[in-house]
This record gives C-alpha cells, sequence and structure tokens, in this order.
C-alpha cells in the first residue's frame, strides 16, 4: 500500500514541475499583456468575468496590431501555443486532483483496513486463548477418566 502511495505522490510532483514548467511558458507568452490584477486595479467596479472578457479583447487587439488585417505569424504561433499549453495546463491540473482524489480514496481505504485488522488481531487471540482453555479442559477430562480406570 506505501509503495502505491510513492509513486502516487513521484507522479504528483512530476505534474507539479510539468505545471510549473508550462506556466513559465504561459507567463513568458503573456509578459507584456495586463494581469487580472493589474486590470481589477485600474476598473475596481468591474467583476472577475467582466475582467477575464477585457483582457481577452484586449490580447486580441494586441495580436491583430492596430492598422494591420492579419497578424503576424509569431502572434498566430505564439496564440496558437499559449492555447495549447493553457489547454494541457487544465488537463494537468485534472489529472492533479484526480491523483489527490486517489491518495485520499486511498488513505481511507488503508485506514478502514488497519482498524478492521486492529479487530481481526483481537478476535484472533480471543480464540487462541478460548482454544488454550478447551484443550486444558479436554486434557483434565482424559487424565480423569485415565485415573477412574477407563
Amino acid at each position: 500500500m506505501d509503495k502505491d502511495i510513492d509513486v502516487w505522490k513521484q507522479r504528483n510532483e512530476i505534474l507539479h514541475k510539468k505545471v510549473n514548467r508550462q506556466m513559465d511558458e504561459i507567463k513568458k507568452l503573456n509578459k507584456e499583456s495586463e494581469t487580472i490584477f493589474d486590470l481589477a486595479r485600474k476598473y475596481p467596479n468591474k467583476t472577475y468575468v467582466e475582467l477575464e472578457k477585457y483582457r481577452d479583447a484586449d490580447r486580441v487587439e494586441e495580436a491583430i496590431g492596430i492598422g494591420h488585417n492579419q497578424p503576424p505569424k509569431e502572434v498566430k504561433e505564439a496564440s496558437a501555443q499559449s492555447n495549447q499549453l493553457q489547454d494541457e495546463l487544465d488537463r494537468v491540473k485534472k489529472d492533479n486532483n484526480d491523483l489527490f482524489l486517489r491518495i485520499a480514496e486511498l488513505t481511507e481505504v488503508e485506514e478502514s483496513h488497519r482498524n478492521m485488522n486492529g479487530k481481526l488481531q483481537e478476535r484472533l487471540t480471543e480464540v487462541e486463548e478460548d482454544n488454550k482453555k478447551l484443550a486444558n479442559q479436554i486434557e483434565d477430562r482424559i487424565n480423569r477418566m485415565r485415573k477412574s480406570g477407563l
């Protein structure tokens, strides 16, 4: 059981490293655009959803460039890569969450097994003691029968 948990922990660490690498790449791609925090300071009365829409629209304007009909090839590639990385990040986050849930389930099962094992061990001890008592009783009766001449 501990081996399974160690495997899950190793996988989790690998996923965390991958998420961190991808987050760094996304940050590099979006370095020049405003963050939600920047927009919240600029527009304090807007909701988070409104700020996200504003930020996304702002990014599209930046990508297209004012006065250009077609965005530069680099912008298209960066946007595609950003979308791909975001999808991968979402998938990795979901996998990570699933792994945490699985670890929690396994931990719960392990605890249940420990409790059950403890109860079984107590019962086994009781049965062994009863068995010894019965063996002693049988031996006493056999000895009494021998003394009485049977």
